[in-house]
């Protein structure tokens, strides 16, 4: 029987029918998949659900009782608990505080702080997750903290717990963890909806699918056995899509990024590495392997310990942001809400925030100018958003990757570093990045891309470089790479030791300094 009941729910925005009267009806002890593009509706049913947005029209039954919440407050209070993609973790507080904020232990109207860490510790060991509860949240990586949003929906012990993109920054050791948990959940009788633009694991965890486009409910399927992957991509984006990456062979030009030694934060070994005009460079490694700290370390938003970084033959004398944007080498970052985007500013903006000293030398802003700028690049990247003064927080992950595109593309850019650009992104949505990133190599510019996701890499890439515990252990050009080889890499039991068979990396990791420097030839 079901247990949550949706009839007819409605949502509108100005200019924008977000949901376009939703009916649906989840039963207690299933997992229930919501799939759909970006801008599908899923992120509006959830934020209703939780109270952070009130329907304009319709009704919610929960366990036999009509409900409408005012506030999250009220979702919480009646067993509702969301997990969102974007994390709503206080960074200034510490572990325990984040876990148990709203519902701290005091004794006589202080907080225990004995009582308060030793139950953050026991949700913690829920997921097998070595992280003090004295720690500074701000101090965690992202994967480590998408761990403790969940952990904290627990120990509120929901009836319903949605979780949006649960998996987008964990390791393969993480998700696993987190599906013993689903798993658990359900056989207690829980109710849980899984958002997921990973299509695999849709089918691994769920009971039933449920496709979301344009704002409509598209069509139910009760049973997840009874449809395919190919099947839920055409009901997503309303075609087919054969060819995702969409990869062309190019012919390459002379070295456009050389990397000379490089150390420092999180990078064990020297590292050598070069990417040529116009070719994809896939650096593959599992989380914690130093792909981040590889790349701000080339960019310069970290400080390097030794080594050199040169831009077409040219010593990049003064590494920095900023000198790196006026050599022609950006950085598109993993998070992108924390370090890509200002939210709270719109679209025209965002996409003018680096060139608008060229527009405004002398300080004055010159609208005519940004508004060229932008509308140009909304055309040419296909953006949807309803204006250019849309909020950027507004718009979907996909459109948000594309408006920090556009703005380097404003640019004179010669390398972009892309770090995970499609993290929680929809097929639709990935299909068109693939798509930008081949139309930028074929016109000359040099990629190095990161990805958690391997298929990605092997999809996208002309060559693949992995890493592993801080050090390049190997290369693979596209014709050789398979996922078990670089696999075998990229685990920390398989890495430039453990590295027999066939197929190997180029040269042969002996050692990491010769592999780190084997990748450069």
């Amino acid at each position: 029987m079901a247990y949550l009941k949706l009839r007819n729910v409605k949502k509108h925005f100005p200019g924008v029918q977000a949901l376009s009267g939703i009916s649906l009806e989840l039963e207690e002890g299933k997992v229930h998949a919501l799939v759909g593009e970006n801008g599908a509706g899923k992120s509006t049913f959830l934020k209703i659900l939780s109270g952070v947005y009130q329907p304009d029209g319709g009704e919610m039954e929960m366990g036999g009782e009509l409900r409408a919440f005012r506030k999250p407050d009220d979702a919480i209070e009646a067993g509702v608990s969301v997990i969102y993609q974007e994390l709503f973790l206080v960074n200034d507080l510490t572990v325990a505080e984040n876990l148990l904020l709203g519902h701290l232990p005091t004794r006589c109207g202080v907080v225990d702080r004995r009582i308060m860490e030793n139950r953050a510790r026991e949700l913690l060991l829920t997921f097998d997750e070595d992280i003090s509860p004295s720690e500074r949240v701000g101090r965690l990586p992202i994967s480590q903290r998408q761990m403790l949003e969940i952990a904290k929906a627990l120990a509120r012990n929901a009836k319903v717990i949605a979780f949006d993109e649960p998996t987008s920054s964990l390791s393969e050791k993480e998700a696993r963890k987190l599906f013993e948990t689903i798993r658990e959940l359900k056989s207690q009788g829980k109710v849980i909806i899984y958002v997921s633009h990973r299509l695999p694991e849709i089918f691994e965890i769920s009971d039933t699918v449920t496709v979301f486009r344009d704002g409509r409910l598209i069509e139910h399927f009760p049973d997840i056995k009874t449809t395919n992957i190919d099947t839920i991509v055409n009901r997503m984006v309303g075609r087919s899509i054969s060819d995702i990456y969409g990869y062309s062979k190019r012919v390459y030009g002379e070295a456009a990024l050389e990397v000379k030694d490089l150390l420092g934060k999180g990078i064990t070994s020297p590292a050598d590495l070069v990417v040529r005009k116009g070719e994809v460079v896939g650096l593959f490694g599992l989380i914690g392997a130093g792909r981040t700290e590889l790349l701000r370390l080339i960019y310069g938003a970290e400080p390097p310990l030794s080594g050199m970084v040169s831009i077409h033959g040219k010593k990049h004398e003064s590494p920095g942001p900023a000198a790196s944007i006026a050599k022609g080498l950006v950085f598109c970052p993993e998070d992108r809400k924390k370090e890509g985007i200002i939210g709270i500013r719109s679209v025209m903006e965002n996409i003018n925030l680096s060139v608008r000293r060229t527009f405004s030398p002398i300080g004055v802003i010159n609208e005519t100018k940004e508004a060229k700028n932008a509308g140009s690049f909304i055309e040419r990247l296909s953006i949807r958003t309803p204006s250019p003064a849309q909020l950027v927080e507004n718009l979907s992950g996909g459109n948000q990757q594309k408006v920090i595109l556009a703005r380097w593309l404003g640019e004179q850019v010669k390398v972009i570093l892309f770090d995970e650009p499609t993290r929680g992104i929809d097929i639709g949505a990935k299909s068109e990045i693939y798509k930008l990133v081949m139309e930028l190599a074929a016109s000359g510019i040099a990629i190095l891309l990161v990805s958690s996701d391997l298929p990605e890499v092997l999809g996208i890439s002309d060559r693949i470089i992995v890493m592993n515990e801080g050090r390049l252990v190997g290369e693979f050009s596209r014709e050789d790479a398979t996922e078990e080889n670089v696999m075998r890499l990229a685990l920390p039991l398989g890495g430039a030791e453990k590295a027999g068979g066939g197929n190997e990396a180029k040269e042969g990791p002996v050692s990491a300094h010769k592999a780190s420097r084997s990748v450069s030839s």
